[in-house]
């Protein structure tokens, strides 16, 4: 995908200016101390709980798919503190964009790097599993120095102004953003030795799907990972970012390569990828982004968990 830019004076019109209202009012916040900043996305988030129905209904749903040992009590609090974590999400996505690196190097730890070290060395593709969590426009940025240069897979937002922040954002940490139906892009990326930043863990209906558990619930589930691998001749490293519980900034954590992966059981393969999502997502439980309907199109006899939510 090219990452040339389009000329933000090209985004005029009247149908653009309450995101442009928006996108100020976030450029002021970032210009906070960083507690300032998540206090104040806490706010913006707390807010959203109260009047986001529908997507207060589909968390609530997954929370309680996903935990089920926790007390309705305890499943409702973490709704609440998952929808504060996405007001937060919504700062650190600005923060992506206008802090400096010299900012971002202030605010961000990280661990495991020994684990890229011979991936690297070795010139072999590095598939990063990743997933939907807080802190990864922030932690994307710390990395840019600590990487050959790397590739993303980009879902393109429906905004084309939205869009181009993010592109432009991403273009600071990602020199080639792969649009997620380029799988030769992607191919090409791992067979040279470009480290792949790879998100598989949202929902996917498409005819190849399986059906895996993710969190102890079965949901429709992209197999692809395992044929990447396979194909691009590269090892799976697990990538996660998370915000420190104090709210004074990020920590990456680089796992280990995942073992025993590829092979010809994609079930059992897709199976292992949605086990290492989930140890980072216990974690952080609010922080990863639960408003996404996970356990949609599932076959019969599973019934659609979301049959009273709507969105």
């Amino acid at each position: 995908m090219s990452n040339e830019q389009t000329p933000l004076w090209h985004f005029w019109q009247p149908r653009f200016w309450p995101l442009w209202l928006g996108l100020g009012l976030l450029r002021l916040i970032v210009l906070l101390p960083q507690r300032a900043r998540m206090k104040v996305g806490s706010f913006v988030g707390g807010l959203a709980y109260r009047v986001a129905g529908s997507r207060v209904q589909v968390a609530h749903r997954n929370i309680e798919l996903c935990f089920p040992e926790l007390s309705p009590e305890e499943q409702n609090d973490l709704t609440r503190r998952h929808f504060q974590s996405l007001g937060k999400m919504a700062v650190e996505m600005a923060m992506g964009w206008w802090l400096s690196d010299a900012a971002i190097e202030r605010l961000v730890t990280i661990e495991g790097e020994e684990n890229l070290e011979q991936p690297v060395k070795d010139g072999q593709g590095i598939l990063m599993l990743a997933g939907h969590f807080a802190g990864t426009e922030i932690c994307g940025r710390y990395m840019k120095d600590r990487l050959p240069p790397m590739a993303a897979m980009y879902r393109p937002n429906n905004s084309p102004l939205m869009d181009e922040f993010m592109r432009r954002s991403r273009a600071q940490s990602v020199p080639q953003l792969i649009t997620k139906n380029s799988i030769r892009e992607l191919l090409k990326a791992l067979k040279n030795g470009t480290p792949v930043w790879y998100a598989p863990d949202q929902a996917y209906v498409g005819k190849n799907a399986v059906l895996v558990d993710f969190c102890g619930e079965p949901g429709m589930t992209n197999p692809a990972t395992s044929q990447l691998l396979k194909s691009g001749k590269a090892v799976l490293i697990p990538f996660f970012p998370m915000r420190n519980a104090d709210d004074s900034g990020y920590h990456i954590i680089y796992e280990p390569p995942v073992e025993n992966i590829p092979t010809d059981d994609i079930e059992a393969d897709t199976a292992l990828v949605n086990k290492a999502l989930e140890s980072h997502i216990r974690r952080v439980p609010e922080q990863y982004y639960w408003v996404h309907k996970r356990f949609k199109g599932r076959p019969e006899p599973y019934p659609n968990p979301y049959i009273q939510s709507k969105g």
